[in-house]
């Protein structure tokens, strides 16, 4: 921020803040309408909103700390992956697996080199900054592949491996930047695939373990309220990153692995979990590109265009296409799957907050790679994210593809405007002997379940009712309440409630 006197936080600064704040998350909201229906991906949107804050734009706020920006977006890229994670489903990612770990690894190599070499002889950027440029840019951006690509009807061996890879290859990256980014000459590269594969091992056991204790405790153990379960996915995954980082390993790698074993977990109110990942993930990436907006300069940016352009040509034109190719060719994948994967190698926050680091570390030249980096990202998102729709139907990989995913829910009850009730037939209940039908619901309510002794079933009109019975009652909107009212007359009255006048209250004395 701006430098001057340092003045306590009061009420009045506290309340601007939480209104800044609100209007921001309220416009961005907003935006994603407009994203999606021009196609484009949200970060463009949030970025935009970042520099309209910043020192150059309406909101005159000049941030300028990039340590900051890094740690709020290693936090914000932890819950994204944990939300993508969360969202991945085996069956589709497994037969991707081999594929996306060569692209993550052997790709990421590539891609280095190649991109290295084009701004060092056509940019004219010292080796160091070159390598830095040619890491940072070389990793794909789980944000923008996950809003991007879960939108397509592609097949799944495509959404399978670009879900994964973008999952995977941050980790070698990371180790990447930072050893070109520390001061003395580099390590040797026979050294530093040594380092990555052992943080990639130690990740990836971490990440699985955790997962797996976390779903065998969430499956096991009955909290006290549904709404601790999405919290508690959340903190499992978040201490997968923490375990994985401490023990020097991957921990960007932990928390997607981790993640993804819950996901796949049938763990109980996994709606519920589901849509809570999902508004923190939201919230995460507004608040990311927002704050990687404000950290740019717009008006220092004139110098590194034509730069920027060229790295992201070469990126996009040769090194991403000559490691897809490479790397996907052994695997025996159809040229058409191929040219896709290589046209949505999208990059969105990551590489801008793996800019940081070497700011962080003072390397020569940082701020010229932030924005080369910044330009890079923002173009060729703009020119790549809209045409991929475009470039499936031309590859023939849309819909008549294959079948698409129903995307069927355990209990979509909100979205039908209609509500699940859970009633508990306990001792003394005049609701013991009665049958079903002799419940007489409202039309548009019905018991659909009876779980008794542990074991469920769907009842018959001439099920008789026990103490100690669970219904599931299904009911529709606008007859909710009446059913609800209509239960506790019975277990109240017994069958005969109804012609008692009884309304659901408790008999008076």
């Amino acid at each position: 921020m701006s430098q001057g006197r340092e003045q306590p936080l009061t009420v009045h600064d506290l309340n601007q803040l939480l209104l800044v704040c609100s209007l921001v998350l309220l416009v961005a909201v907003a935006a994603v309408r407009i994203s999606s229906r021009s196609g484009l991906p949200s970060l463009l949107v949030y970025l935009g909103i970042g520099v309209a804050m910043g020192q150059d734009g309406i909101g005159d706020i000049h941030f300028d700390n990039a340590e900051l920006t890094q740690v709020i977006g290693y936090a914000a890229l932890v819950v994204i992956l944990a939300e993508g994670g969360l969202g991945t489903k085996w069956k589709e990612i497994k037969p991707a697996l081999p594929s996306a770990t060569a692209l993550a690894l052997v790709g990421v190599a590539v891609s280095v080199g190649v991109t290295a070499t084009a701004a060092h002889y056509l940019v004219g950027l010292e080796w160091r900054q070159a390598l830095i440029i040619g890491a940072v840019v070389s990793s794909t951006d789980a944000a923008a592949v996950f809003s991007v690509l879960r939108k397509l009807p592609l097949p799944a061996r495509v959404t399978g491996t670009l879900e994964a890879e973008s999952g995977f290859n941050d980790a070698p990256v990371v180790i990447l930047v930072v050893a070109f980014s520390t001061a003395g000459p580099v390590e040797h590269w026979y050294a530093l695939i040594g380092e990555i594969t052992l943080e990639l091992a130690i990740g990836a056991a971490i990440g699985i373990a955790v997962g797996w204790l976390g779903s065998w405790g969430l499956r096991h153990v009955a909290l006290p309220a549904s709404g601790l379960y999405p919290i508690a996915v959340m903190a499992i995954a978040v201490t997968a990153y923490a375990a994985g980082a401490l023990a020097h390993g991957s921990g960007f790698l932990a928390v997607y692995l981790a993640s993804m074993v819950m996901g796949n977990a049938k763990l109980p109110h996994w709606p519920a979990t589901r849509g809570f990942a999902e508004g923190l993930g939201w919230i995460a990436q507004i608040g990311m590109f927002v704050l990687l907006g404000l950290l740019v300069t717009p008006h220092e940016l004139g110098d590194d265009v034509w730069p920027a352009l060229v790295i992201g040509l070469v990126l996009t034109m040769v090194a991403r296409p000559l490691s897809v190719v490479l790397c996907l060719t052994p695997f025996r994948v159809p040229w058409q799957e191929q040219t896709l994967m290589s046209w949505a190698g999208l990059r969105g926050a990551v590489p801008i907050i793996l800019a940081t680091i070497p700011m962080v570390n003072g390397v020569d030249g940082s701020r010229r790679i932030f924005n080369i980096v910044f330009v890079l990202v923002v173009v060729y998102t703009l020119v790549q994210g809209p045409t991929l729709p475009w470039l499936a139907r031309q590859l023939r990989l849309g819909e008549d593809a294959e079948a698409a995913d129903l995307g069927i829910e355990s209990a979509p009850l909100e979205r039908l405007r209609g509500h699940l009730l859970s009633v508990a037939i306990p001792d003394g209940s005049k609701m013991h002997g009665v049958e079903v039908n002799e419940l007489r619901l409202p039309s548009g309510a019905a018991v659909t379940l009876v779980v008794r002794d542990g074991k469920s079933f769907v009842p018959l009109p001439t099920t008789v009712l026990r103490r100690g019975d669970e219904l599931l009652v299904v009911a529709t909107d606008p007859v909710r309440d009446a059913a609800e009212r209509r239960l506790r007359a019975v277990g109240h009255g017994g069958k005969l409630a109804g012609w008692l006048g009884m309304n659901g209250e408790p008999p008076r004395r």
